[in-house]
């Protein structure tokens, strides 16, 4: 295959303001032949320190938008750069018209339909000839999102029926493009994890000296999560679950958010503030550690796309509590609701405190099903969730098949 230009359209990019998105973009285009692919990203710049044009890695990256000095995830979440979101709709789309003309481009491929599908089905619409891909990998509701995008009009729908092909990271998300009106080329690639990094062990001495700097016994059955603050994640029931738990039993947050307030004043409500820590933030290469120091993962989520973290608890080997909400019925089988597949967590209702209390209970009270839960959720996450089969994927199922012709 003869060198492919690919513009890429996201909201932002390395170094800064990253996630599961930026995150899927760099591992795949890290593992894609170089001779064979130019990748080239559009995405808002925020920080007016950052280059308006500079290569990251192996992608040429084109910076446009709103900026402050050296803002932090909270100031783009607020005016004005929080504007970016809407201005990128259609910046965007002028922004490549003018950039196809440097470089012309054999494709583009936009990450996710409410961040950019707008301006890329713009884009197909100008230039028809050049293929177009689309990403689901949405965590909020389907009807949320489609609400908040109707002020686009016709143009959001468009975003759907205009993509080539749509590659979304689970049948859920797959579901909601046919309701959106798609009938063309529809795969189902999810997205994956540093399996290796995730299944390494972690040193009982290490353990020791992380579950002393959380301020936690050795005999306390600890709760984790890796969660932005919101309330999809539904970190409440977590905590109003923990009432009717042992004392023994704590809960640990790693992540921000807008409702950390809220949850911070659920805690002290409940008298909880000696069992649950909001930690805020962590470096993602020192999660696996933290994941390891503690006991059993947890996120009864209300939605989700997919859902990166709990294949990193499953590659970490921790039993892991969760509904089975969108994407994660592609993953997560629980023992009574999935019979008929080998099981790899434990299922909750979503918006129940109770059930929570239950799968806890049963994990700490099974110790031997549980050892086999975990290994047999490892081996799913290794084996079918590691970033180099789901850049080959990427690769033979998307983008070669564009130009097969």
């Amino acid at each position: 295959m003869t060198m492919k230009r690919v513009l890429i359209f996201s909201l932002g990019y390395y170094p800064k303001h990253i996630g599961g998105a930026e995150v899927a973009i760099k591992e795949i285009t890290d593992r894609l032949p170089g001779d064979e692919y130019e990748f080239h990203v559009l995405c808002n710049r925020y920080d007016s320190t950052l280059l308006k044009e500079e290569m990251v890695g192996r992608v040429r990256v084109h910076r446009i938008g709103l900026t402050r000095h050296a803002p932090s995830m909270g100031d783009i979440r607020k005016l004005p750069l929080h504007l970016n979101k809407i201005i990128y709709q259609f910046s965007a789309y002028f922004v490549a018209k003018r950039l196809h003309k440097k470089y012309h481009f054999d494709a583009v491929w936009a990450m996710m339909a409410h961040s950019c599908g707008v301006p890329a089905g713009m884009f197909k619409k100008r230039f028809p000839g050049v293929p177009y891909v689309l990403t689901l990998q949405e965590g909020d509701p389907p009807e949320y999102i489609e609400h908040k995008m109707r002020v686009f009009g016709k143009r959001f729908p468009e975003a759907f029926s205009r993509a080539d092909v749509i590659q979304s990271i689970s049948h859920f998300l797959q579901a909601w493009a046919v309701r959106m009106g798609f009938v063309g080329k529809s795969v189902v690639i999810p997205n994956a994890v540093d399996t290796k990094k995730f299944s390494t062990p972690l040193l009982p001495e290490r353990r020791v000296l992380l579950r002393t700097e959380l301020g936690l016994m050795p005999d306390d059955v600890v709760l984790v999560t890796t969660s932005r603050l919101v309330h999809k994640n539904a970190i409440d029931d977590v905590i109003k679950a923990m009432p009717d738990l042992p004392k023994t039993v704590k809960f640990v947050v790693f992540g921000a958010g807008p409702d950390e307030a809220k949850l911070r004043s659920l805690i002290t409500e409940l008298k909880l503030e000696d069992r649950v820590q909001l930690r805020g933030q962590i470096d993602h290469d020192v999660m696996p550690s933290y994941l390891k120091a503690c006991d059993i993962f947890i996120r009864p989520s209300r939605s989700e796309g997919m859902g990166n973290s709990f294949v990193e608890a499953m590659a970490a080997e921790l039993p892991v509590i969760a509904t089975q909400e969108g994407g994660i019925a592609d993953f997560l089988f629980d023992r009574n609701l999935n019979p008929d597949q080998p099981t790899t967590g434990f299922a909750v209702r979503k918006d129940s405190p109770e059930d929570i209390a239950i799968a806890v209970r049963e994990i700490i009270a099974n110790p031997e099903f549980v050892s086999e839960v975990c290994s047999t959720a490892k081996a799913l996450a290794i084996r079918d969730y590691d970033w180099n089969l789901i850049a080959k994927r990427m690769h033979d199922e998307v983008f070669a098949p564009l130009w097969a012709d």
